[in-house]
């Protein structure tokens, strides 16, 4: 072979390995390229699915919330309704009774909140104004034995009750006793009326939790306080029954009674429920009773 010739050949051979060699080097690099850019898109991608996973996470955990909320509010109307409408229905009953001359329903929920009141030999009533335990009655039953005044809960509990204060001029006074007890609303004075059905609850002449009946006879009766505050009422009233409560068919008291005309039958008087609110906050020095 010429020697030209033979050189030729060599450099075209030289070539083609150069160029085989470039071409391994490109799409060396092209791999690498192309592998750097398909990860960078798998983090995006992962990124994203991440992204949105929490965003559905959160959107449903907010949809499931508010769907709880509202079913949570609805529920509690409709128990609180129902609940209104049981204390409706109960009320109607009690309203239908006092109607056909049957306090027995009233007489059995009031009495629960009616209390005997002793002081040395003397023996009188008082009923509960505040579910913290304050008990009115009259102040003369008290015998200059403020610091000794026993109370016998409906219950039977007896306790040594704390003396809070006193109205000599009304013949009120403000006790207290440990617990929770049931209690007696106070009425509103413009809502008694003449004839209207009442019944007191008492201890006469020491027999506890006696219950009496009968009607308004008049109102604005002058007392001893020479106020015209008094309920005139046909109940029968006897020693005990002082500092108890005169109350209507609807379970609200409308007096406290106080005394009764000696010699003659059925008058006694009672001191208004407006009058008993007011005067039993000036004793305790807050809004005691509404």
């Amino acid at each position: 072979m010429q020697p030209g010739l033979h050189s030729s050949h060599k450099n075209h051979r030289n070539a083609l390995y150069g160029l085989v060699i470039i071409l391994a080097i490109l799409q060396t690099v092209s791999f690498i390229i192309i592998s750097m850019q398909v990860s960078k898109l798998n983090v995006k991608i992962d990124s994203e699915m991440e992204r949105t996973s929490t965003e559905l996470r959160e959107f449903t955990t907010s949809i499931v919330g508010t769907y709880d909320s509202i079913y949570q509010e609805n529920f509690n109307q409709i128990s609180a309704a129902i609940t209104r409408q049981e204390e409706d229905f109960s009320q109607e009953i009690k309203l239908l009774k006092s109607a056909q001359d049957d306090f027995s329903g009233i007489a059995e929920d009031s009495v629960r909140a009616v209390v005997t009141v002793r002081t040395g030999n003397s023996i009188g009533t008082g009923f509960v104004v505040h579910p913290l335990g304050f008990i009115v009655t009259n102040y003369h039953i008290m015998t200059e034995k403020e610091d000794s005044v026993e109370v016998v809960t409906y219950g039977r509990e007896s306790f040594e009750a704390q003396f809070i204060g006193k109205d000599e001029t009304r013949d009120l006074a403000l006790l207290k006793i440990p617990g929770d007890y049931d209690y007696l609303e106070l009425a509103d004075s413009g809502d008694i009326q003449v004839g209207e059905k009442v019944i007191a609850i008492g201890n006469p002449l020491g027999l506890s939790f006696t219950v009496t009946e009968g009607i308004v006879s008049a109102l604005n009766r002058v007392g001893p306080s020479g106020l015209e505050e008094y309920v005139q009422t046909d109940v029968s009233l006897n020693p005990g029954n002082s500092g108890g409560p005169l109350i209507n068919t609807r379970g609200k008291v409308i007096g406290i009674n106080n005394f009764k005309i000696g010699g003659a039958e059925s008058l006694g008087f009672s001191l208004e429920s407006g009058i008993i609110k007011e005067r039993l906050n000036v004793i305790a020095n807050m809004t005691l009773v509404q």
